[in-house]
């Protein structure tokens, strides 16, 4: 069964001041979109370089996801320091993931070029940073999750069956 963390990054949601909206639509949408048997690994922690790299090495290390999908922490502010986190984690930057995300995204709103997503590879894990705002997630994960599929395959991860009516996985013949 392949396991997904669901990695939401928000101080106040991580101090119950306010309800994590984006962890749960990361899990409404793979819910939708994946065809096998899967398992969300979810948690929730404040912002900050540290703690977000020490969750990310937990997920990928010691629980042994196979995707990694974090939401919040990808704008420009001071605390919004989850792709530098990753950065930190990963062994490969994957950075098509990024730029695919903010090009849709720019169709949607012009400041989508503040959003700093960013994807890569740890071990047999692939870690893909998601905006924060529900919406943004759903058009996000729509651009870019066809490939997931197929670079778990290519790292040894866990496989993924997609549902054709919600997204098609593309695999190379």
């Amino acid at each position: 069964m392949v396991r997904i963390g669901i990695l939401t990054v928000s101080d106040r949601a991580s101090r119950g001041q306010y309800q994590d909206l984006g962890g749960p639509a990361i899990e409404a949408w793979l819910s939708r979109a994946i065809a096998s048997p899967w398992a969300p690994v979810r948690r929730i922690i404040p912002d900050g370089l540290q703690i977000v790299h020490d969750a990310l090495v937990d997920l990928c290390d010691r629980d042994r996801v196979d995707l990694v999908l974090t939401t919040g922490g990808t704008g420009p502010s001071p605390r919004d320091l989850t792709p530098e986190a990753t950065q930190a984690v990963i062994e490969k930057e994957m950075p098509g993931f990024g730029e695919a995300m903010r090009r849709a995204s720019l169709e949607v709103v012009p400041t989508a070029i503040l959003s700093r997503q960013l994807a890569g590879i740890r071990g047999r894990t692939l870690i893909v940073n998601l905006p924060g705002k529900p919406s943004s997630i759903d058009l996000c994960l729509g651009t870019v999750f066809a490939a997931v599929p197929y670079c778990l395959d290519l790292i040894g991860a866990g496989r993924i069956e997609t549902d054709p009516d919600v997204i098609a996985a593309f695999r190379p013949a």
